[in-house]
């Protein structure tokens, strides 16, 4: 038995970048922040981060673009995928992306990252978080992505 399995919280670092590949199907990529935090040794606090590459592909890619920004929280469930290409220089490069399958909103729809100047606390709306899955499973062999097809 196998499983490959991605499920990360964090924070987006920067705005999807949307993109298509020449045969029309939508790609989203953007990058997650997430926090680790532990007490050494010496009991200092620590904190160590790591940027996760995401990649989401067709619907999910377009609901992606839409709503996620820069700082908003999100969960994303997927699998690992690296690919690996040869750059200009000749030297051989790879990446390891998390293919988004499942994606989670954790803002509050509507919700200000400045403070409400009467009461100087946070705005929010009671909307409850809003979830988007892909239809990976239900496209067609035909559907397949090759690598030369990623735009990036």
């Amino acid at each position: 038995m196998n499983l490959n399995k991605a499920m990360i919280i964090g924070n987006i670092t920067r705005d999807p970048e949307m993109r298509a590949t020449p045969s029309g199907v939508n790609v989203a990529s953007f990058s997650i922040a997430t926090n680790m935090y532990w007490t050494d040794q010496n009991g200092q606090k620590q904190e160590k981060t790591e940027f996760h590459n995401i990649v989401a592909w067709r619907k999910l890619a377009d609901i992606c673009g839409q709503y996620l920004k820069k700082g908003s929280k999100v969960f994303i469930e997927g699998r690992l995928q690296t690919r690996e290409w040869v750059g200009q220089d000749g030297i051989k490069r790879y990446r390891t992306e998390i293919i988004a399958e499942n994606m989670i909103m954790l803002d509050r729809s509507g919700q200000s990252h400045s403070q409400s100047p009467s009461t100087n606390e946070p705005t929010f709306n009671d909307e409850p978080a809003m979830e988007a899955r892909s239809n990976y499973n239900e496209s067609s062999a035909d559907d397949e992505i090759k690598v030369e097809d990623i735009p990036f």
